[in-house]
């Protein structure tokens, strides 16, 4: 089924794509990507897919029922995306998927990125604004393309000026090259942290830390 709509043919869905903030609700661009607030389930779930594969789930090791372990459901969530990018007779299908997002209580402000030229989801940000810790991850078609710098660099933007903390920090796998160049391409400077960090899988991961520092301000989004 997911193989066959995939297949047919997209009409626009017309979802909302937040261009600025508002209360409740945060929006910031780069070159080429454009972050946002979950305004609907599907964001939320597309956004989770976007790091839901094996190479993802090596650094981030979350248990299955917190991933979309199916591969077809996941391919086909990264093929849509907000505005035109989803098709219409889907959301009819699934008319659960346009209902407002509600974040968890305590759940870190979380955001959906969407890449600018495809309009397709394109991986998550989020930030735990109680330690100042951020992360995120790229759709595996959007890796490897200098845009991880571009995301960590919103998520940095993110924390000082809409969020209000003068101070960012990110930790990762010390093995994890990609994800340490990202960030130090988006001007994060080494840091102390933990050494060691044990994923929600159980692995323990050698691990270091980073962080950023700007001048901090609010947005209407608070």
């Amino acid at each position: 089924m997911v193989r066959s709509f995939l297949r047919r043919r997209r009409a626009t869905s017309g979802l909302p794509v937040p261009d600025a903030c508002t209360p409740g609700l945060h929006a910031l661009a780069t070159r080429h990507l454009l972050l946002h607030t979950p305004v609907t389930r599907l964001d939320a779930l597309a956004a989770i897919a976007t790091g839901a594969d094996p190479e993802a789930q090596r650094w981030q090791g979350n248990h299955m029922d917190q991933v979309v372990p199916d591969t077809d459901t996941r391919q086909a969530l990264l093929r849509m995306g907000p505005a035109g990018a989803t098709p219409r007779w889907f959301i009819k299908s699934n008319p659960e998927l346009a209902k407002p997002f509600e974040p968890s209580p305590g759940m870190p402000e979380f955001m959906v990125c969407v890449h600018r030229d495809t309009g397709r989801y394109a991986g998550y940000l989020e930030l735990d604004h109680d330690n100042g810790e951020i992360g995120g991850i790229l759709a595996p078609g959007h890796r490897g393309q200098g845009l991880g710098a571009e995301l960590f660099l919103a998520g940095a933007e993110f924390a000082h000026d809409h969020a209000g903390l003068p101070t960012v920090r990110a930790g990762t796998a010390t093995a994890n090259v990609a994800c340490r160049r990202a960030l130090e391409r988006a001007g994060f400077v080494p840091a102390p942290g933990p050494a060691r960090h044990t994923l929600p899988d159980g692995r323990e991961l050698d691990t270091v830390w980073y962080l950023h520092e700007g001048p901090a301000s609010t947005c209407a989004g608070r």
